[in-house]
């Protein structure tokens, strides 16, 4: 029971209860009096004896208004039967004559006592409506809540996924980096060693090409002497 129902379900439900424990002490005069009223509206009673018809509405009416006073019982289910216990007892002032006016809906002074009852209609939509609509959006944001939720974790997968990615990407590029300064400082060095044989080759063959030329020339001299 939420605590805003328990003022309109404590009178609703102590209400309908003095009044079935009431009809229970009902004498036969006075059970024949309720049953000729409720038969004449509702012909599906006709066959009940009055003492039977009278005992079966105290029952009910002591049931009702049980469920209306225990907590344990849902608003829901409270509200419902208020509602259609209501229904029944405005059936019996709409269609009893001389209890409403010629418009058929005002109260005659007589009247006055069961159009009071069309309050019990009120009371139990308002329960029963209150209790569906606050069921319905604690199911709402539940849902939303696990939609949420899920979203959150898809993502928390995500980002975990793309900075692992980011990671391995930056990790490989780190490691062709090194290996192009690896390379580039290894190339270096063989251009070096290189460029220092190929410096030795061409001092190697300006020093033949000297030394030839040195020879030609003193064969040359030679030659011109002996002449």
């Amino acid at each position: 029971m939420h605590p805003t129902h328990a003022p309109l379900r404590i009178a609703t439900g102590a209400f309908v209860l003095n009044s079935g424990l009431g009809k229970l002490k009902a004498g036969e005069e006075e059970a024949e009096q309720m049953h000729g009223w409720a038969s004449s509206v509702y012909p599906v009673f006709k066959d009940m004896k009055a003492g039977d018809f009278t005992k079966a509405l105290a029952y009910a009416e002591i049931g009702l208004g049980a469920a209306l006073l225990l907590p344990t019982v849902p608003s829901a289910v409270a509200g419902a039967g208020l509602a259609a216990f209501g229904v029944g007892l405005t059936g019996l002032y709409l269609k009893t004559p001389g209890m409403t006016q010629e418009d058929g809906i005002r109260p005659t002074p007589d009247g006055i006592g069961l159009a009071k009852d069309t309050w019990l209609v009120g009371a139990g939509l308002t329960l029963a409506t209150q209790s569906f609509l606050s069921g319905t959006r604690h199911a709402a944001q539940s849902v939303a809540d696990g939609v949420g939720n899920a979203a959150g974790a898809v993502a928390g997968g995500v980002t975990g996924a793309a900075g692992a990615a980011a990671a391995g990407v930056t990790g490989a590029a780190s490691s062709v980096g090194h290996g192009l300064v690896d390379a580039v400082g290894v190339g270096g060095k063989g251009k070096g060693k290189a460029k220092g044989t190929l410096k030795g080759l061409s001092k190697g063959a300006h020093d033949a090409r000297e030394d030839l030329s040195e020879a030609l020339s003193d064969l040359a001299e030679s030659l011109l002497g002996k002449r």
